[in-house]
């Protein structure tokens, strides 16, 4: 069932209205319509993140009708929700497809994205992937997968080459069997043997489970003096509550599903005590991004959170391409994005042959209370 949030976000959406703030409307005729598809989650667990994610790319979309939309005609945004369930993920794209959109600029979960690749494919819809970032998007070695986000083989560099600045000497890597995090576990295992941490155990928890006791005592067990989560914040929470309670002192990092989110809540000072996290675009701790995130804050009401950049530059990725190959014909659009090379608000984006983007960045995150600081990256790094 679709929460009354969730069915709100899909109406507006829908509707094809402009409602940006100070971006004077320009009429656009409504015969001619482009539309955008987006697969994030409206309902389950991790329902916050994809819920900004939509107002992110409405907001792109609004801005674009508002100066006249793409070669005359009129952008729409077409939600679906993908609960973050491979299952669902599937009867939604199929959704999509028929609904005629030009390309899918969602993605949140990897593992609910991952089985719609195909569906894409198949009806020739090129996919700019908003936050999905598992190698296992890039695994079938389709020509039509761009990913906005870096791989998680990126990532791992990064949390590894951190986890050893913050005095790590032993790691314990958990994951939740699913498909982002299990490809970030494993390219953080493979990591640390070439940087030559060493690695005490990589364990995997059970998605919803009210207590991660066992996955704590184990940690223990094995001496590890730094955890790396590379799941999602709806575990991490919990995950870090039984580390403390087991005797866990050492530093905790959690990946970047995981600082998306809701992860703070709860957890006191001595839990929340050397915590971290890898991130992407975090806008809040971006003075570079202050402009853009008081529109955004004007447009939505609230403070743009992570995953809100990624899905607004997939949404104008898109928009750029289709206006490069002069109209919505799949495989020119498809050739436009691999060329692109657009100033978006994360960065430069443009991207290699397989799809990945070819400067990703991301930020080191520290807990302080009930909130997060960023963590200046050394200099020359």
């Amino acid at each position: 069932m679709v929460t009354g949030a969730a069915a709100a976000l899909l109406m507006a959406v829908t509707s094809g209205c402009a409602s940006s703030g100070d971006t004077k409307s320009v009429s656009v005729p409504a015969a001619e319509v482009i539309r955008l598809g987006t697969l994030v989650p409206l309902t389950g667990r991790s329902s916050p993140s994809g819920e900004a994610m939509v107002n992110a790319a409405t907001m792109a979309v609004d801005e674009a009708n508002a100066k006249g939309g793409v070669l005359g005609r009129r952008v729409e945004l077409v939600v679906g929700d993908d609960a973050c369930d491979p299952g669902t993920a599937v009867t939604a794209a199929r959704d999509l497809v028929a609904k005629d959109i030009a390309v899918s600029v969602g993605g949140y979960c990897s593992s609910a994205t991952v089985p719609t690749l195909k569906i894409f494919r198949t009806a020739g819809v090129p996919m700019v992937v908003a936050q999905s970032n598992s190698t296992d998007l890039l695994a079938p070695k389709y020509d039509s997968v761009f990913l906005i986000c870096g791989t998680v083989e990126a990532e791992a560099d990064f949390a590894v080459d951190w986890a050893k600045r913050l005095d790590g000497t032993r790691l314990a890597v958990v994951h939740d069997g699913t498909s982002f995090p299990v490809t970030l576990a494993r390219s953080t295992v493979q990591s640390a043997k070439r940087e030559g941490l060493a690695v005490s155990s990589e364990l995997e928890l059970s998605q919803g489970a009210p207590s991660y006791t066992r996955i704590a005592e184990a940690v223990v067990r094995g001496g590890a003096d730094v955890v790396y989560y590379t799941g999602y914040y709806a575990e991490a929470n919990q995950l870090i509550t039984d580390l403390r309670r087991r005797g866990f002192d050492g530093r905790i990092l959690v990946g970047d599903g995981a600082t998306d989110g809701p992860l703070l809540e709860g957890l006191n000072a001595a839990e929340s005590r050397d915590l971290y996290g890898t991130a992407m675009i975090w806008p809040k701790l971006m003075p570079e991004l202050k402009e853009w995130s008081q529109r955004y804050r004007k447009v939505v009401g609230s403070d743009p959170g992570p995953s809100t950049v990624e899905a607004y530059d997939a949404v104008n990725v898109a928009l750029d391409a289709i206006r490069r190959a002069g109209g919505t014909d799949r495989e020119a659009v498809r050739k436009a994005i691999a060329e692109t090379d657009l100033t978006a608000m994360s960065g430069q984006v443009s991207f290699n042959p397989d799809g990945s983007r070819k400067t990703p960045s991301f930020l080191l995150l520290h807990a302080a209370g009930k909130s997060f600081t960023r963590v200046p990256q050394p200099s020359g790094s």
